[in-house]
């Protein structure tokens, strides 16, 4: 990263860590003639899928409104900073970025404000000066204090509740599922795919306090006859919107097959104006990408699978993807997982699935979370063969020659798969 592009300079600023408090998000957007006022928005909230859920519902969109220009931000990131703010299917322009963090700098110094707070309020000003119609924004961490929850959304989805983050959510399912519950807003109509009763609770009884109509996925849409492949996923949409539907999507899992359910009847909650019909919403999502979520890449004659499963329900989701595929073997892992994430419960699932594992370390991840591949090496009972190199490109080069005409899995994090996607010089949008 260069020292003059404006990522470098956003980045200094995570050392503030997280601030509760859309009060600094508002000042931002507020010296800045308040740009998330000037485009129609979808709000997605949820502990996993959620970034799926956005980017099915943005290449739908914009198969539906071709002569509209649709944004997407999502966090975060595998590569490019850029990445994160994408108008009309493509990272946001260079020189776009710079201008409008240029115009955003001395509030965001005097605010003080954190790392994503001032990365969303450059999203939306970025919308705002490309003439964004309407874009599909993702929650970055819980829902009510958000830095995105300042926009006034056509509709919003909780994908569903998951144990992360509960250093900042909360330690029980309820608690987090009130934080996520958050993002409802009085007369915005809400869909979720929650079917935890606990969390469901949380989630019924706040829409009903603010006056948010709630749909409940698996009480509209029907999902049956998922088949997974290598090449994607196909699944039978029973819906009392669209009507019977077989859909076909590239991304891989039956947890695919219910995200895709959910945008489209999350779609199907926006105005007439807007709203896709469903010969567009089936082009979106046979066109979209997602990278790094069960990504499947053929490399000198082997598979290679990237997917960032960066907690138990990741990894849950991506063995049960496993299962259900056919890949060549021998199986090789490669794993780099935060230290303070719950490695001791993401390994074994994987171990259990695979041939050897090679356990490493991405040099992006920040120092103080990089985890101790030997000290957990040390630590596992695992029945297969597990070799330590801490450096990641000489962890692919190996994982490549012991399984030349098999498959590797590069999992763990956010940090690996972008490291290994960057090393591999696979291209990610």
């Amino acid at each position: 990263m260069k020292p003059d592009d404006p990522a470098a300079w956003l980045f200094a600023r995570t050392s503030g860590g997280i601030r509760w408090g859309l009060e600094r998000t508002e000042e931002l957007l507020a010296g800045a003639d308040h740009p998330h006022r000037r485009f129609a928005s979808v709000h997605v909230a949820g502990t996993n899928g959620k970034g799926s859920v956005s980017a099915l519902c943005e290449s739908a969109m914009r198969a539906a409104h071709p002569g509209r220009t649709i944004g997407l931000y999502t966090s975060p990131h595998l590569v490019s900073f850029r990445e994160r703010i994408r108008i009309g299917g493509h990272p946001v322009d260079a020189e776009l970025l710079a201008a409008c963090e240029a115009r955003l700098r001395p509030t965001i110094e005097r605010t003080e404000a954190t790392f994503f707070e001032a990365t969303t309020a450059l999203a939306f000003l970025c919308f705002a000066e490309a003439g964004v119609d309407l874009a599909v924004v993702e929650v970055g961490l819980g829902g009510r204090l958000d830095s995105t929850n300042v926009i006034s959304p056509l509709a919003v989805a909780v994908t569903n509740v998951a144990r992360d983050h509960t250093e900042y959510l909360g330690e029980s399912l309820e608690e987090i599922a009130a934080e996520k519950a958050g993002v409802f807003k009085p007369g915005v109509p809400s869909i979720t795919a929650e079917t935890a009763a606990g969390p469901l609770d949380v989630l019924r009884q706040r829409a009903a306090e603010v006056g948010a109509p709630l749909t409940e996925l698996d009480r509209a849409a029907r999902i049956g006859d998922v088949s997974l492949s290598l090449e994607g996923t196909r699944f039978s949409l029973g819906s009392e919107r669209w009507g019977s539907h077989e859909v076909r999507i590239p991304l891989i899992g039956a947890h695919q097959a219910r995200n895709a359910a959910l945008a489209a009847e999350l779609l199907g909650l926006l105005p007439d104006d807007v709203r896709p019909g469903w010969e567009a919403i089936e082009r979106g999502f046979a066109e979209v990408r997602w990278a790094g979520r069960m990504q499947v890449e053929r490399i000198r004659g082997g598979t290679w699978i990237f997917d960032v499963a960066h907690n138990p329900a990741g990894v849950q989701a991506l063995c049960e993807s496993l299962d259900q595929v056919a890949f060549d073997r021998p199986l090789v892992v490669i794993a780099a997982i935060l230290a303070d994430k719950e490695w001791d419960e993401m390994l074994p699932p994987l171990l259990a699935r695979a041939d050897a594992a090679i356990l490493t370390t991405a040099p992006t991840a920040p120092e103080g979370r990089r985890w101790d591949p030997e000290h957990v090496a040390r630590s596992l009972d695992a029945q297969i063969p597990i070799r330590v190199i801490p450096d990641l490109s000489a962890a692919l080069m190996r994982a490549e020659t012991m399984a030349p005409y098999g498959t590797v899995l590069v999992t763990g994090s956010v940090h690996t798969v972008g490291d290994a996607l960057a090393a591999l010089e696979i291209p990610v949008v």
